[in-house]
């Protein structure tokens, strides 16, 4: 029941109330936003949410847009701002995703949605993730998030999926209150942000 319909309730309601609370700072983070990144502080993307049904994802820039002689973008680690910086260690840039979970597309918590062009590669357990509306935050997230491998990031989705309850949604929103104050697994071991995922190994031998 809870899954069904009154996930939705508790998502629509702590969003609205969340929006309410928080305008001041998003206004703040917009303002310093358009200084800091010279132009539009908003990053939108297609992203797949539930069913894959593709919708357009809301965060707060990070990076500039330089690019190379090629026209080719420069790599995270460059582009990446020290604001930049800031925003996602406190995980302030994903404060508009509000607005995705207001309008249906999201939920607070679920799987991370992540890009367009990782559908193709995913087992077919792994796409079970898409089976619910991506979340601000998830079971991967209070467990490692960027610093464990992307396929211990869809067990957890997929363990997510299997045992959606209101009790576990609200043990996964403290945990990550806990995650954001402690700053904790904000980069993989090997980059700034986290490695594009190319498939799994064992679906690439199998598949």
């Amino acid at each position: 029941m809870y899954a069904k319909f009154w996930k939705r309730v508790f998502d629509f309601s702590l969003s609205l109330a969340a929006l309410a609370v928080l305008s001041p700072v998003l206004l703040l983070l917009t303002l310093l936003g358009t200084v800091k990144m010279k132009g539009n502080p908003f990053f939108t993307q297609l992203r797949p949410g539930k069913d894959e049904k593709i919708f357009r994802l809301i965060k707060f820039r990070t990076m500039t847009c330089e690019t190379d002689a090629a026209g080719n973008p420069l790599p995270d680690e460059v582009r990446l701002t020290k604001y930049g910086r800031f925003l996602r260690s406190t995980s302030l840039d994903e404060l508009p995703e509000l607005i995705n979970i207001l309008k249906g597309d999201m939920s607070i918590v679920g799987p991370r949605p992540l890009l367009v062009k990782y559908l193709p590669r995913y087992s077919a357990e792994q796409r079970r993730r898409h089976e619910v509306r991506p979340g601000l935050t998830g079971l991967a997230q209070i467990n490692g998030r960027n610093a464990i491998s992307w396929e211990e990031k869809f067990r957890w989705d997929v363990e997510y999926v299997d045992h959606i309850t209101f009790l576990g949604d609200l043990k996964i929103i403290l945990g990550t209150v806990v995650k954001v104050i402690c700053r904790a697994d904000i980069s993989s071991a090997t980059s700034d942000t986290m490695e594009e995922f190319m498939g799994s190994e064992l679906e690439q031998e199998c598949g």
